[in-house]
């Protein structure tokens, strides 16, 4: 599977009205669903310094990073992807070559999924983050099981 296939499918998916590219390939794969979605607003970073850019202050539907994280130091590429989780993006999909900038453990780390290896010349793998599955509602997270007045005057623990 090609790299476009697979961030195609996700822009499928997610029918972005609010997209942001950053990154040559993501740039041209967001102006390619332009064309044919013209209500879709396209924003793109371009500079050198990605996590810096005003336009990260607003939320978007999705956001695709590609040719990015790789060439910036593990810490500028995780201030750039949890400014971009934390202001609101709903969907962030990252293309990276494995094993140049952030590790495996470094997106789980800030909530992403691997949602798939391609192999290519370097190998790559998407990883993807949604904000509408990224925290599943728990059975036992709720006001019933938490204060077990059941038990009050019973037992002490």
């Amino acid at each position: 599977m090609k790299p476009a296939d697979v961030l195609n499918g996700i822009l499928e998916n997610c029918q972005p009205r609010r997209l942001l590219a950053c990154g040559e390939r993501a740039q041209e794969l967001s102006w390619q669903w332009h064309e044919t979605h013209p209500e879709t607003l396209v924003t793109d970073i371009v500079s050198d310094e990605p996590a810096r850019d005003p336009s990260l202050k607003q939320p978007y539907d999705l956001a695709l990073i590609t040719d990015t994280v790789e060439k910036l130091s593990p810490a500028e590429a995780s201030l750039l992807l949890g400014q971009l989780r934390n202001l609101g993006s709903q969907q962030i999909a990252v293309l990276t070559v494995d094993e140049q900038g952030l590790s495996f453990n470094d997106f789980i780390g800030l909530g992403f999924v691997r949602h798939a290896r391609i192999e290519s010349a370097p190998p790559k793998t998407l990883f993807t983050y949604n904000i509408a599955t990224y925290n599943r509602k728990r059975d036992w997270n709720n006001a019933k099981n938490w204060a077990n007045p059941e038990m009050w005057d019973k037992a002490r623990w």
